[in-house]
């Protein structure tokens, strides 16, 4: 997302719900078996069961290995395509919603008068993004004006007025830093701006600091990809010495950055500055006129979210020559155009960032980069043809009421909490009552008319979608919050929680078998969706989330007695995940993945007590094979089936604040003493522990 946050939002997954076994007729409509082959557009999502008995692997025990039990079927049935780095039910949800956007795009691709404004804009985009011939015979030359100016730099004087102008435009990605809007944690009614760290190549800071012969190995392999790109650029001289001064120069950045645990503290990242104090911690870089190339002449209060770094940025900018530096440049500007620039280059970034990385053989068919791209960049305009087609009234009207049993679950929680004092018990009340339930799309749909798209001009749709956003971004500053506006796309197979806009949002795109099933029993819809909305809920009460009030400023609101027994309860869960391997002699980064785990622990046991009193009345009969109960864990479970390279396996563990799916399986339901009961595990067995772990 282009938007800034001063926290990364809280996903149920990272690139993630039923109530009623009656769908309406526009969905049944809709979720019709596929009659295509896997590699075509559809204009029909293709049916999953909520739960499916084919992916269980009835031969092991749940009460040794419930993820086995759960998804050894589905992982034996469900090998990596070539083209992904892992594979998993969100996974497979995420490419059926992308062939069916093939499908509304590829249709409205066609030129036709009849077309609203919208539709001609995602059509047309999408039109020009499949012209692989026109942007092929290109090559470098649409990224051209933008390289002869950093070129044609002398000085180092010169960089702060090119820097605002790509940063602008949308062409220097995070290059040096980042800077856009974000709310101010000690005022989440207004927007200022923030400055954060970036400007690196490798996924993480941790790539430049490890020392072990995997790190070190994609090291060598990724000055080796910068010196490709350089030449393939047709930059001059000895590229591979010009690389290894990039990395020196993006390695003094990574070392002064925080790591991903630090980040997780928000008051680490909470240093609110006016331009003059900003400009005396960076004196070599003028921030008046970096401001003013932005577009930003009175940036007001600015969050510099890492002072740190600036300082280290600021003296590496001092010591570094300037022909490293306009090196430095140009290879974040073609890196960061790569995806719409000719094939040579797609090709280089993906044996970079796709094989030696991740460990994916192929490269993603044209459609689906070209899908990915127009939901990236018009991705609302994409949403109103999802939502309208998958999102019937009935659907959003369910998760409505499912959320509203969660919530209510949660204010019965916090008030039978022993630990906790009553004036902390009112502040937690307090914000669960404030929180706003965003579900399927937003209220109001973002207006595209000033964005010109061109079915003839790939590469300047683009260039001219990236600049539309940034002034959208850069408006924002100075101004009272927006709270109806959204972080994810409709049709985005995932939900979040944003601490400082109060919220939970629950895309469409994620309210679609197998996750959310209308023809399912309510067990599996419970288990699974209300798992969701527990998780997300939970978020608010997280180790980080727990720090932002009912308004979402940054503020101590816990009794001290309070956030010492939370602490403790925290770190139960933290030694517990430190002890499983992700691979090799890698273990969980549980500091890393606290808050996810928390929010997983939490949304089962809310989902549980929500489907408890729907079905209070109702006369549940075990249906093949599984009681009640059983399948309302099996379906929480099902949604974490996944297989996964040991590449990306590796890379998670450095870079994903998740814990890997069997141990949000396995070490969520180890924790839940309803679950032991529905299976008859004896006390000691891996599923049912002596010793677990409680939060909420």
């Amino acid at each position: 997302k282009k938007q800034i946050y001063p926290m990364v939002l809280s996903c149920v997954v990272m690139a993630c719900v039923a109530m009623a076994c009656v769908a309406a007729q526009a969905l049944a409509q809709t979720l019709a078996q596929p009659s295509t082959p896997v590699d075509a557009p559809t204009m029909t999502l293709p049916y999953t069961p909520g739960l499916d008995i084919s992916a269980m692997d009835r031969s092991a025990d749940p009460c040794e290995d419930f993820y086995q039990y759960t998804c050894g079927g589905w992982m034996a049935n469900n090998p990596i395509p070539a083209d992904q780095s892992s594979w998993s039910v969100y996974g497979k949800l995420y490419q059926d919603n992308q062939r069916f956007l093939w499908g509304i795009l590829q249709s409205l691709s066609k030129a036709d008068e009849k077309r609203t404004p919208d539709q001609q804009k995602i059509g047309d985009y999408f039109s020009a993004c499949m012209d692989v011939q026109t942007i092929d015979a290109l090559g470098i030359r649409p990224l051209e004006p933008v390289l002869n100016q950093i070129a044609a730099i002398r000085s180092k004087s010169e960089i702060p007025a090119l820097l605002g102008r790509l940063h602008f435009g949308g062409s220097g990605g995070d290059l040096f830093f980042s800077v856009g809007p974000t709310q101010d944690f000690a005022d989440s009614t207004r927007m200022i701006t923030m400055a954060d760290a970036g400007g690196l190549g490798l996924p993480d800071r941790d790539y430049y600091t490890r020392d072990d012969d995997n790190t070190k190995t994609l090291r060598d392999k990724y000055r080796q990809h910068v010196a490709a790109i350089l030449k393939l650029a047709g930059q001059a001289g000895d590229t591979d010495q010009t690389a290894a001064q990039i990395f020196a120069f993006e390695d003094r950045l990574a070392r002064a950055s925080l790591t991903k645990v630090e980040r997780r503290d928000p008051k680490a990242l909470f240093h609110n500055m006016t331009e003059g104090e900003l400009q005396a911690v960076t004196p070599q870089f003028v921030w008046k006129e970096y401001f003013k190339a932005l577009g930003l002449k009175k940036p007001g209060t600015i969050n510099v979210a890492e002072p740190a770094f600036y300082r280290a940025f600021d003296s590496a900018i001092d010591q570094t020559d300037l022909a490293t530096l306009k090196s430095y440049m140009i290879w974040h500007v073609v890196h960061d155009h790569a995806a719409v620039l000719s094939k040579d280059f797609v090709d280089a970034a993906f044996d970079f960032y796709g094989r030696s990385l991740r460990g994916v053989p192929e490269q993603k068919p044209r459609w689906k980069k070209c899908v990915a791209l127009v939901d990236n960049q018009l991705g609302e305009a994409l949403g109103k043809e999802f939502t309208r087609r998958v999102f019937p009234a009935a659907l959003k009207k369910q998760t409505v009421h499912m959320t509203a049993q969660i919530e209510t679950a949660m204010a019965g929680e916090i008030q039978a909490l022993d630990w906790m004092s009553e004036p902390t018990k009112r502040r937690a009340l307090e914000k669960l009552h404030a929180i706003v339930n965003k579900i399927g799309y937003p209220d109001k749909w973002r207006d595209y008319s000033r964005l010109k798209i061109a079915r003839d001009d790939f590469f300047g749709n683009a260039l001219r979608a990236d600049e539309f956003d940034s002034r959208r971004q850069l408006a924002k500053i100075g101004k009272p919050v927006e709270r109806g506006e959204w972080g994810m796309t409709p049709q985005t197979v995932n939900a979040y929680y944003d601490p400082q806009m109060n919220d939970i949002n629950f895309p469409a795109g994620v309210l679609q078998p197998p996750l959310y099933d209308p023809a399912m029993d309510d067990a599996p819809n419970y288990g699974n969706t209300g798992g969701t909305i527990g998780h997300e809920l939970t978020h608010g009460f997280d180790d980080e989330g727990r720090q932002f009030d009912a308004k979402g400023n940054l503020t101590d609101w816990w009794a001290p007695a309070d956030e010492e027994k939370f602490n403790t309860r925290a770190q139960c869960i933290v030694d517990q995940y430190a002890q499983y391997t992700v691979i090799d002699d890698i273990r969980i980064n549980s500091k890393l993945t606290l808050g996810e785990d928390i929010a997983d622990l939490g949304g089962i046991i809310l989902a549980l007590i929500a489907w408890q009193d729907e079905t209070q009345h109702k006369d549940l009969k075990p249906i093949q094979g599984l009681t009640p109960e059983q399948r309302f864990f099996v379906g929480y479970a099902q949604w974490a089936c996944e297989n996964k390279r040991p590449e990306q396996m590796r890379l998670n563990a450095a870079t994903d604040p998740h814990s890997p799916g069997r141990y949000r399986v396995n070490g969520l339901v180890a924790n839940v003493p309803q679950f032991a009961r529905a299976f008859m595990c004896k006390p000691g067995q891996p599923m049912a522990p002596v010793k677990t772990c409680s939060v909420w």
